[in-house]
């Protein structure tokens, strides 16, 4: 990585290299900007070595060994007991992020020369980042014709619960565990907590989970995955939301009272808590007060160009609270880069931006849901498909799920896509897609999906909403 000289001026210098701060630095790279990283812990960020990769690798050991469990069914015996090897599972995903991991480093040593300082990096003016160096060496100062602050986010804690990375963990912790406890509690329902829970209970842990099922979802999708996660023996508690008050922390375990909404008490124990109720901006001591950029909470405020209010310096990714998930960073990453050099970007519309969530069932949604579709107004019309009649699903073995489309009854807009089922993940683009190009759902309808794929269940839907699917 990159050492300090006399000469440290930049077009641009990133303080953060996580996903939207890499992103920026190679498209201004592109661009022909001078552009330097300043990143003190790995480049890649918490996606690529404490999120989305390493939790993937481990829904997907979830996955295979889900599959050779019901491999009978299909018509392949395994012939003995089918064990489940953790150890092995946690290398396979160390093994997946440093394969990635260096295919990064090839794109900044390599490929486009960009310099990564390894330090925490501070603003002393809107175009000066200080560097306090990683190796103890002195501290040094960058200039910068402009700034991106992509510092991210961490796991929130519950007040009062500190994390201890053993009995207490986050997700950080969790995917760098040696070793799988036989039991845990996962606090907080939203992505995070129903993936890690998925994964767990498949693993084969006793897995308790408390807190809503998805509430950012669509109603109707959160009801589905409640129903799933109960016919898979998941424990879930979806109505209680506990304090500190009601959780005993010992080195032997964690301890939690819980009350439902009906006022019924229970208790429960396990040898872990992994608690998931939120993620907070880094804003803290990164010079934020001195040079005057205004927060919000934990994050910095920024308009469609990721500006923030002072001139020179931008905001992207989690520290600006807008939609804290790696592909919206990497987008708003170019946004940026691309403003700075002087282009129009086309601005980032946060409701084109999908979300995924790899429990099993996977969920995928763009856009409004029902309810906020009708919150703010609109008369909407609902097309659903279930993922029963379609083949592709059935053959694969996951015919649980549906899909539904919210659109507008009077203009015909598509408001918003939900599907859960196999492969929503991979599926929603397509519904990304249209709403990028203000596609309606007669074109949806009107368009050829591939038979037999999963896909199908998106033309279904449409045509459901128009009031003639062909297969329900």
């Amino acid at each position: 990585m990159a050492e300090a000289t006399n000469e440290h001026q930049y077009d641009l210098v990133l303080l953060g290299g996580g996903t939207g701060g890499y992103v920026a630095a190679i498209r201004a790279k592109q661009l022909g900007l001078n552009v330097a990283v300043v990143e003190e812990l790995k480049l890649g960020g918490t996606c690529l070595h404490r999120g989305c990769i390493p939790t993937k690798a481990f829904l997907k050991s979830a996955d295979v060994l889900e599959q050779v469990k019901t491999a009978r069914e299909f018509g392949v015996n395994i012939g003995g007991d089918i064990a489940f090897d953790y150890e092995t599972a946690l290398g396979r995903s160390i093994k997946v992020v440093d394969g990635q991991y260096k295919g990064l480093l090839y794109l900044f040593d390599k490929k486009h020369r960009i310099p990564v300082y390894m330090g925490r990096g501070r603003l002393t003016a809107p175009t000066r980042v200080q560097v306090t160096p990683n190796d103890g060496s002195a501290p040094f100062e960058l200039q910068a014709n402009d700034v991106i602050i992509n510092t991210g986010s961490r796991p929130r804690p519950i007040e009062g619960v500190p994390y201890d990375g053993k009995v207490v963990i986050n997700s950080d912790h969790a995917v760098v565990l040696e070793q799988l406890p036989k039991s845990f509690i996962v606090r907080g329902g939203g992505a995070t907590g129903v993936e890690w829970a998925s994964a767990y209970h498949r693993f084969g842990a006793k897995v308790t989970l408390v807190g809503r099922i998805v509430p950012q979802e669509d109603h109707e999708v959160s009801e589905a995955l409640l129903r799933a996660f109960q016919r898979q023996k998941l424990d879930v508690i979806p109505d209680a939301r506990p304090t500190a008050d009601d959780i005993d922390v010992t080195d032997a375990g964690v301890t939690m009272r819980i009350k439902d909404s009906k006022g019924k008490e229970r208790v429960v124990e396990a040898e872990t808590l992994l608690v998931a109720v939120g993620r907070q901006g880094n804003i803290e001591d990164i010079g934020l007060e001195e040079v005057g950029i205004r927060t919000e909470g934990a994050f910095i405020p920024a308009d469609p160009m990721m500006r923030t209010n002072v001139e020179h310096v931008y905001a992207i990714g989690d520290i600006n609270g807008q939609q804290m998930l790696a592909h919206t960073a990497a987008h708003m990453g170019i946004i940026a880069a691309e403003h700075i050099a002087g282009l129009n970007p086309y601005p980032l519309d946060i409701l084109n931006s999908p979300s995924c969530t790899y429990c099993m069932p996977e969920i995928g949604s763009v856009g409004l849901t029902q309810r906020e579709a009708e919150k703010l107004g609109h008369t909407v019309k609902i097309g659903k498909f279930p993922m029963r009649p379609n083949a592709k699903a059935v053959i694969e073995g996951h015919p649980d799920g549906f899909t539904k489309m919210v659109a507008d009854a009077e203009s015909d807009d598509l408001l918003g896509l939900h599907i859960i089922g196999p492969h929503a993940t991979e599926l929603i683009a397509e519904a990304a897609l249209g709403r990028l190009l203000q596609t309606t759902p007669q074109e949806i309808a009107m368009a050829v999906h591939p038979h037999p794929t999963v896909s199908e269940v998106i033309g279904e839907a449409a045509m459901d909403l128009l009031g003639h699917a062909i297969h329900i």
